[in-house]
């Protein structure tokens, strides 16, 4: 077997398995890990001349393994992760037996569809590279496999470099092609979507909150969303609240949302053209949640407006188009029926009676002092969140069962999520009807300054409180730590290194050097041109881009792709065309002109030479001289090297002599 072909397939099947190994178990990527390095050992010794078979047995062990694997792990083998899996765990079986150039062919080919089906996992920027490194390997395989028998032996690297620039021209060569049908070719909607299995693990927000959960989704600088509009009507920083959900029942360590929240509310007048209209793209496809601004309504049907003002799909699938979205703005009253109504408040006011007994008796005291009134009590308490010198940390420690006692008086060290569990729970034990509620704040404009980038690390919770008939928005986190909410998080942990506390978080505080967050954001950048361009270039994209060319009949689709596909194949040969003839010498090209210009049984033989051609023309003329003095000048010029700007000049006019006696003589 060819070395360049046994390199091939290790890269094909090395690509195809870094592609997976964030979607299959872990066991299943060792198992693979392990086929790999095998048969990389057993290629080794096979160059090495040693008797040296791959045994029978091992292969079909590995078969049945990795299937019992995928089936443990997903309890099917139908589905995108399970069929990709098994799809993956046939090639490498595959692989483990290939000995004839059929094998090959037949390998390559598996692991090009196999490769093709690693988008369904994801369509991401990265995935297309491993997916194009994966066909580039694939093509130089079925390239050797054609041409081993016909190449001289070369050096491996050599062998490597040669065929795979043979690859990258006829791949350069299908790309205008590519791109035409890209852009020309109608598009029609999805034929089907993409499910979001049940157990899938999304990143980002989860459906519940304990302390040190958003602490903890705070350490990750990866994108979280996108938002995408006209940025000058975005509200100011310290307005830009993204609500995922509510939370408002506590059991003690945990807050979760009531199933009251989770209906969807009663159809409502809002003014569609009024308010801040933008566009959602969530990083990961597979997030549940629409993280939007607070008093955002969907425009698609295809999502839900829950009573929590949360928007949720109405189905779960992954999501790779923007998501259209209206900001109504914070003034607009929030209409429910009474019932609905009198059963979020009543969920707004329970908590755990016998837990937390310290933080009760303060909040009662302090309700005392303020004369029972709502808005003084508010005001008061935050005064006292300032006082007290709380500390804003990403390092609050662990607590106990009496979480909130300890949190207020004795750590007061904590994240956004111990301010806000601690303010509504002291917000329930005097009576007034509280609430968490968890999403992002801040964000950054992208580089180009047209979108607006939310990460991870914006991870927020804050609380609303119902006073005088309505809900009030209050950020506790604003009175402990405003850079946080004025400056926004990425900027606070850039000045401000006591948020780390005393705990090394060398990793985090890597990721936010100048050069590795400017790295971070620009490739993020890309990620999201690869998105809109090229994985979001829909049918209304594609509309807009022929009514720019002025094309709006339904025929114009198929006249730009022939006229578009006959222009390129005319470009080709025309370029063709010029390589030959720049190839050849001024003394060639004269003669394949003068050879053009005679009639079939005059014009050169193959077998014949230049002096035979002109012997076998002088026959056939009275004049035979100038035959003879062309044939003189040639053999100057092309044997003896003697070459000159005046030869060439007569040697031009004497074919040109000799193509007048030729035709005198008809």
């Amino acid at each position: 077997m060819n070395k360049s072909i046994q390199i091939s397939i290790l890269c094909a099947l090395s690509f195809i398995w870094l592609a997976q190994v964030a979607f299959m178990p872990i066991a299943l990527s060792i198992l693979f890990l392990i086929s790999l390095i095998g048969l990389a050992v057993y290629y080794h010794k096979k160059n090495q001349h040693e008797i040296f078979d791959f045994p029978k047995y091992p292969k079909i062990i590995f078969a049945v393994f990795a299937l019992i694997i995928v089936y443990v792990d997903a309890r099917t083998f139908l589905g995108v992760e399970a069929g990709t899996a098994v799809l993956a765990t046939f090639l490498f079986a595959k692989a483990l037996e290939t000995k004839s150039k059929r094998d090959f062919i037949i390998l390559f080919n598996f692991a090009l569809f196999v490769s093709a089906s690693l988008f369904l996992h994801s369509q991401a920027f990265w995935m297309a590279l491993l997916v194009l490194c994966c066909l580039i390997s694939c093509l130089v395989g079925l390239y050797r496999v054609q041409t081993a028998n016909f190449v001289t032996a070369q050096p491996v690297l050599q062998s490597l470099k040669t065929d795979s620039l043979h690859i990258l021209k006829f791949i350069s060569l299908a790309l205008p092609f590519f791109i035409l049908l890209f852009l020309f070719f109608p598009r029609l909607p999805p034929l089907w979507q993409i499910p979001i299995p049940q157990n899938k693990a999304v990143t980002g927000l989860s459906d519940s909150m304990s302390p040190g959960d958003i602490a903890e989704l705070s350490q990750s600088s990866a994108l979280a969303f996108r938002v995408i509009g006209n940025m000058q009507q975005l509200p100011q920083r310290s307005e830009l609240y993204w609500r995922a959900m509510v939370l408002d029942h506590y059991d003690g360590t945990r807050w979760t949302s009531s199933f009251i929240n989770q209906q969807a509310k009663s159809s409502q007048s809002f003014a569609p053209n009024t308010g801040f209209h933008y566009q959602y793209l969530a990083s990961d496809p597979s997030q549940q949640w629409i993280t939007a601004l607070e008093k955002s309504v969907p425009i698609e049907n295809k999502f839900i407006l829950r009573e929590d003002w949360s928007i949720v799909p109405r189905r779960m699938v992954q999501r790779t188009q923007p998501i259209q979205l209206q900001w109504i703005g914070n003034d607009v009253a929030d209409v429910q029926n009474a019932a609905t109504s009198q059963h979020i408040l009543k969920n707004s006011l329970n908590y755990p009676l016998k837990n937390d007994v310290q933080a009760q008796k303060f909040a009662q005291s302090l309700y005392q002092q303020s004369q029972h009134d709502p808005e003084t009590y508010i005001n008061n308490l935050l005064n006292w969140y300032k006082q007290e010198k709380f500390v804003y940390t990403l390092v609050p420690g662990k607590l106990g069962n009496n979480r909130i006692d300890e949190f207020l008086f004795q750590s007061k060290q904590g994240f956004c999520e111990h301010y806000a569990s601690s303010f509504v729970l002291l917000m329930r034990y005097v009576g007034i009807p509280a609430r968490v509620v968890t999403g992002y704040q801040g964000g950054e404009f992208a580089p180009d300054r047209q979108s607006w980038e939310v990460r991870q690390l914006d991870a927020h919770a804050w609380t609303e409180v119902y006073v005088q008939g309505k809900w009030h928005r209050i950020d506790p986190t604003a009175m402990i730590a405003p850079m946080r909410i004025d400056n926004g998080m990425q900027n606070m942990m850039s000045d401000d290194q006591a948020i780390f506390g005393d705990a090394d978080y060398s990793n985090l505080k890597l990721q936010h050097l100048s050069i590795l967050r400017n790295l971070r954001v620009w490739s993020d950048y890309a990620s999201f041109q690869w998105q809109s361009k090229v994985v979001g270039y829909d049918v209304d994209k594609q509309n807009s881009w022929m009514r720019k060319l002025g094309l709006t009949s339904s025929y114009s689709f198929g006249l730009v792709l022939i006229f578009g596909v006959m222009g390129l194949l005319l470009l080709y040969w025309g370029i063709s065309k010029f390589l030959s003839t720049r190839k050849i010498s001024t003394v060639e090209r004269f003669i394949l002109k003068f050879n053009d210009q005679l009639e079939m049984a005059d014009q050169k033989v193959a077998s014949e030479t230049f002096q035979q051609w002109m012997i076998r023309l002088s026959q056939q003329s009275p004049q035979s001289e100038c035959f003879m003095q062309t044939n003189q000048i040639f053999q100057k010029m092309v044997y003896l090297a003697d070459e000159n700007q005046e030869d060439i000049q007569q040697f031009k006019i004497l074919l040109k002599e000799c193509a007048n006696e030729l035709r005198r003589r008809n």
